[in-house]
């Protein structure tokens, strides 16, 4: 197995992980961060877990994918390594307000709004960042066919268009709207 393919192989794999680690973090969160006086300190613990492993399968995805892009073009491909550790490192702050609902108190909503705008700009605004930056330096190469990354660039700016919208009350981002502009981005990652 050549390098490239290897590294292709391991990116593959870590996207697969922060599809299966997301997934359930949120349905074991979002109960207990709807109604923080619930009993769900087991639920929201094994939900911040899963999201710190979604973080650092993040970093690892474009460590991994930076040696086949950057052959492409070096400042976009850092561009992406970037963009995709803000993304964590969002992530990881929602983590922690997500943790800090446990001994919040009468403080927990405040947390729970922390942790709510955190998961609109880390995973719900950034994977459109990460598209424009990747999905060209993909199909420049010519590594992947070509519907995949074109599914990233229209994605992206439905995404943005949506998270904007709901940044200003115009949407809210669980909801019909939100879930198709999120799509596209979904299947390209």
């Amino acid at each position: 197995m050549t390098r490239t393919r290897c590294l292709g192989f391991i990116a593959g794999a870590l996207y697969l992980l922060t599809v299966v680690t997301s997934i359930p973090a949120l349905a074991l969160k979002d109960p207990v961060l709807a109604d923080p006086t619930s009993a769900g300190a087991a639920a929201l613990q094994w939900a911040a877990a899963l999201e710190f492993v979604l973080a650092l399968a993040c970093i690892g995805t474009a460590v991994a994918l930076f040696p086949v892009v950057r052959r492409v073009d070096e400042a976009t491909a850092l561009g992406f390594v970037g963009s995709r550790t803000l993304e964590a490192a969002i992530i990881v702050i929602g983590v922690i307000a997500m943790l800090g609902v446990l001994v919040a108190g009468p403080a927990a909503p405040a947390l729970v709004s922390m942790h709510d705008w955190a998961f609109l700009l880390g995973p719900g605004t950034i994977p459109a960042v990460n598209a424009l930056l990747l999905a060209p330096l993909l199909l420049r190469a010519g590594l992947v066919p070509r519907a995949l990354p074109l599914m990233g660039l229209v994605g992206a700016p439905l995404l943005l268009a949506a998270s904007v919208g709901t940044l200003f009350g115009i949407i809210d981002q669980v909801s019909p709207v939100g879930f198709l502009s999120a799509l596209l981005i979904a299947a390209w990652e």
